[in-house]
């Protein structure tokens, strides 16, 4: 018996239709299959449990947010250094503090690189969804792949600068859309401006596409685009005027301002400084710097004066910082890749053989991303979390998260007395911050801002044994030292007298004449 001829025809298409969209919610594109691939990337194969700690202030970050949600308060004094407590300061980044420091209530540094690993997947998602919202290729895009992710995995830190990742991607894939609220722009911005000092790059991309958009047609012969220069323009005066909802008001941007034009100072901090191309793993960086220059000659040959300028300007500032590196890898290969794909559809004067091969090429391209577009997945998106943070709670992963033992100085630095006052570089000061729960004060730490140039300068000069070094020593009355064992300082200070405590393959103890009894 044929039971289908029982059923309306139109209840058979209600079914199937039912269907198709219980597979599209279940079934992942390729958005969601390399944003997965990244998840178990970051925590397995790059071992993130730990690798995301190779940065210590991590530390700092976490312990504040824990000091936030335990009812501390916001700080706005320093409670972590030996020479500067008490000062002013910004805890600029306090939203992403809290989140690091609930997360690590919750299940301990195991949940934090879970959170973390999370967010470079999001990006991941998201700069899909930026490749096909610009016109992007498939192929081209699943290739591109590549060296974002090795571009992006030199900055992969338990740090606040992953969740601006986010935010910037976010700015330029919500420029795209079509319907746009600034409604959306304000909540955003105000977000932003309290996780991260980037925040000024909300204003700066929507700037970017008003200036595109009033620019072309002063260049080319097309029609005026005034509605939309006049909708960015907006959205920038109202994305910088929501920066302004934040504990510190505009103090937050007079501090950001003077920090990032503050060229003695970001002279002596290390990501600040230019990426050395001579590097190990250099080439796919440079393969994502060719792609990026292609895409912007192509993008301003087809009159995307947007999208030229915004690969510009990334470029620029990561010629100029190593941080940011992986911000125009996030930005620039979609953009590049819509570009470069519109040139390939439309080059003329090719070899016959050749425009064939292109042509097919491109429809490949087009077909499978047509299948694609039919899924997505989403709704595994919550069972995946559920199971990774499961695994991350697991005694055997929990304990063995954390910052690496290679790096750190485990052992070494339960030989420092509690009443010492220490000195220690400022690559042991987040760590220390976070093994001691602020308890034990630190000389120096990653808060640049916070230090300033000053104090830099004295802290490189006793650090690295400059002309000065004993002056700087004697100024801190320091009772104990715990330097990696590579610091040229330990021989300087053992040949003033200073007793060796304790040594091992990390990191060494060092006590003071004055500090030990007869």
């Amino acid at each position: 018996m044929d039971l289908t001829c029982s059923i309306p025809a139109g209840r058979i298409g209600e079914t199937r239709a039912r269907s198709k969209g219980l597979m599209a919610w279940l079934v992942p594109d390729v958005a969601l299959v390399v944003s997965l691939l990244t998840l178990v990337w970051c925590l397995l194969f790059f071992d993130g449990t730990r690798q995301l700690f190779r940065d210590s202030d991590a530390g700092w970050h976490i312990r504040t947010g824990e000091a936030i949600l335990t009812g501390s308060g916001l700080p706005r004094v320093d409670s972590y250094s030996m020479l500067r407590a008490g000062q002013p300061w910004f805890a600029w980044e306090w939203g992403a503090d809290v989140l690091m420091g609930g997360i690590h209530l919750l299940g301990g540094p195991a949940f934090v690189a879970g959170l973390y690993a999370a967010a470079i997947a999001a990006c991941t998602w998201i700069w899909f969804r930026l490749t096909w919202a610009v016109g992007g290729n498939f192929l081209i895009a699943s290739a591109l792949a590549i060296p974002l992710l090795t571009t992006g995995n030199i900055h992969w830190h338990a740090r606040p600068h992953v969740f601006s990742w986010l935010f910037i991607l976010g700015a330029v894939w919500y420029a795209e859309r079509e319907r746009r609220s600034l409604l959306v722009v304000a909540i955003a911005s105000a977000l932003w401006a309290n996780i991260h000092a980037s925040f000024f790059l909300g204003a700066a991309v929507a700037s970017t596409y008003a200036i595109g958009h009033f620019v072309r047609p002063l260049i080319w012969d097309t029609q005026p685009a005034h509605r939309d220069a006049r909708w960015f323009l907006y959205a920038a005066m109202v994305s910088l005027g929501a920066t302004l909802i934040n504990p510190y008001g505009w103090q937050l941007h007079t501090h950001v301002a003077a920090y990032l034009t503050n060229k003695e100072l970001l002279d002596r901090v290390g990501e600040f400084q230019s990426f050395n191309f001579h590097s190990e793993g250099a080439v796919q960086i440079l393969l994502m710097f060719g792609v990026a220059c292609v895409g912007a000659v192509a993008a301003l040959a087809q009159r995307r004066i947007a999208h030229a300028l915004l690969i510009a300007m990334f470029a620029a500032m990561a010629l100029r910082s190593a941080r940011v590196l992986p911000v125009l890898a996030l930005v620039a290969l979609p953009l590049a890749n819509g570009a470069i794909t519109a040139a390939l559809r439309t080059a003329r004067g090719l070899q016959p053989r050749v425009r064939a091969w292109l042509d097919g090429f491109l429809q490949y391209g087009d077909n499978l991303r047509s299948l694609d577009r039919r899924f997505s997945g989403l709704a595994t998106v919550p069972v995946v979390l559920a199971i990774t943070f499961a695994i991350l709670s697991l005694p055997a992963v929990a304990a063995r998260a954390g910052f690496p033992p290679e790096t750190f100085p485990a052992e070494a630095a339960e030989r420092v007395p509690a009443h010492a006052r220490l000195l220690a570089p400022d690559m042991y000061g987040g760590y220390l911050i976070y093994r001691f729960n602020g308890q034990r004060k630190v000389y120096f730490d990653g808060r640049s801002d916070f230090y300033g140039a000053d104090y830099m300068k004295d802290y490189l000069k006793l650090v690295e044994v400059r002309p000065g070094w004993r002056e700087q020593l004697d100024r801190a009355r320091f009772t104990h030292a715990l330097l990696p064992n590579r610091y040229s300082l330990i021989p300087a200070l053992e040949a003033l007298g200073w007793t060796r405590l304790y040594s091992d393959g990390v990191a060494t103890v060092l006590e003071a004449p004055r500090t030990r009894k007869d």
